[in-house]
């Protein structure tokens, strides 16, 4: 027996959709002939119709312009180098010394900003990523102070840092006619220490030529062959001068270049003998306010410091016969003297050491901080003495004398003591430092604090500093060297 398929009930919304739409119809005839039978109406109708064929016409012939601003999503890499918004809005401050105006060459992106998509393999030591955020500054430390002026910086990340604070210069110009500099921003280190084991020589060179022979092709190179040329490296001389007949460290060969041996070369360390071109500028340090103001109030904390510590030593061993035993002995006085605070690096202090606020309370607590040179004559800890308030005790004058002569005071024994690592001196430190004067112990400091900001790198976005740093005083010194060299 087949069973009849039951129609299911009608739904509440389709009763109503029936019901409008009986209604809908019932009463169109009905509006219909009362328009037509009104003469009012039938007039009223004539003109809409009338009036809305003749903005039809219109669209037709004269269709609206519509104009499309196309709007592009910026790599995340190349925002690295925009200033933020708010500091765009504010007015630049305007250039002070009318011997300063700097082009930045807009390089393809293959020679700065491109290498960072790959900032993992930028070091064949760490993971660089962390590292070139913010500018270059690194990873914001606000248990130090302001998160916006404290940073976790790498040591040999100098030239983001440098490339991004002229970006926002007011010395910059737009305008390569009315230049004194011209500015190469190449991240150079960075390149290098990717290549550092690359055993293909011609792979490791490859960028390096690639760039003179990009800037040679210019226009504003031939006037002059480079004479008013810089570029700025955040690693030492010696990675990028590699030698035939020396052993193989990594090193690419961009020094030995005879175009950029032509231009003017800033890096943290100048080779001191063979390096008549190049001139050493700081490593930077983890502070980088934005207004003299935080300046002035860091340097004020310094000078409050109590220093309860004769001297200190941050750093651990090295290899090599010379190296070992300079450090062996240092760490060995340190850590026999109640009158020295020791901060060991290594296997097992290696996480101290890396920390910037550990770094800053021992040099803070001290009176003197010793710079025993490491794998090359300069240390970063020069500078972080220096922002701590910490005379520096060289060993060796590589390490700053011959070196950052454009940002340190002629006479030496204003800011730092000097012990040859090989004289007598250097076996009994505390005995040395003792020598000197209260006095003298104090007028030194005031001088090294003095000297903070010149040696400290501003936030890339500030406006209106109020003080000059390192980079105002690279431009002004460098503007100088150039004038001399082509007048």
């Amino acid at each position: 027996m087949l069973s009849r398929k039951q129609t299911p009930p009608d739904s509440p919304w389709k009763e109503k959709e029936e019901k409008l739409l009986h209604y809908s119809k019932s009463k169109e005839p009905n509006l219909l002939m009362t328009i037509l039978n009104n003469p009012h109406l039938r007039f009223g109708a004539f003109v809409f119709v009338f009036l809305s064929a003749w903005l039809l016409l219109l669209l037709f012939w004269f269709p609206p312009k519509i104009t499309i601003t196309p709007t592009t999503t910026p790599n995340v890499v190349e925002a690295l180098l925009v200033p933020d918004q708010d500091t765009q809005e504010q007015p630049k401050s305007k250039c002070e010394d009318p011997s300063v105006s700097v082009y930045v060459y807009p390089l393809p992106a293959k020679f700065n900003i491109a290498l960072l998509d790959r900032c993992e393999t930028l070091n064949v030591y760490t993971d660089m990523c962390p590292h070139v955020a913010n500018h270059g500054l690194g990873q914001p430390k606000p248990n130090m102070g302001s998160a916006a002026s404290w940073f976790a910086t790498h040591q040999f990340i100098g030239e983001m840092i440098f490339h991004a604070r002229v970006e926002n210069h007011p010395c910059r110009t737009h305008d390569p006619s009315r230049a004194t500099l011209f500015y190469v921003p190449f991240y150079g280190g960075l390149y290098a220490s990717s290549k550092f084991r690359e055993a293909n020589l011609t792979a490791r060179d490859e960028l390096a030529l690639e760039l003179v022979e990009h800037i040679q092709s210019q226009p504003t190179w031939q006037k002059r062959k480079g004479k008013d040329h810089f570029i700025a490296l955040g690693r030492t001389a010696w990675d990028f001068m590699r030698t035939s007949d020396g052993p193989d460290f990594g090193a690419n060969v961009l020094l030995n270049l005879p175009a950029v041996k032509n231009m003017s070369v800033l890096t943290v360390e100048r080779q001191p003998w063979q390096g008549a071109n190049q001139f050493g500028i700081p490593y930077p340090s983890y502070f980088h306010p934005y207004t003299l103001p935080e300046m002035m109030t860091w340097q004020t904390k310094m000078r409050g410091a109590t220093r309860p510590y004769l001297f200190s030593f941050i750093g651990g061993p090295r290899k090599g016969l010379e190296k070992a035993a300079v450090r062996n002995e240092f760490i060995r006085q340190c850590g026999e003297s109640t009158r020295c605070f020791l901060m060991k690096c290594g296997a097992n202090g290696a996480s101290k050491c890396h920390e910037p606020s550990e770094v800053l309370k021992v040099m803070s607590e001290s009176q003197f901080c010793l710079q025993a040179p490491g794998d090359s004559y300069t240390r970063r800890s020069t500078f972080d003495s220096v922002l701590a308030g910490c005379i520096p005790v060289f060993f060796s004058p590589h390490t700053a004398y011959t070196q950052y002569k454009w940002f340190l005071p002629a006479e030496v024994s204003e800011y730092s003591v000097y012990i040859d690592e090989k004289s007598e001196g250097s076996k009994r430190i505390e005995e040395e430092l003792l020598k000197i004067p209260t006095e003298k112990v104090a007028m030194m400091r005031e001088k090294v604090i003095e000297m903070i900001p010149s040696l400290t790198y501003a936030h890339p976005n500030a406006s209106g500093l109020g003080f000059k740093d390192a980079v105002d005083v690279a431009l002004a010194s460098l503007a100088n060297h150039v004038n001399n060299l082509v007048n």
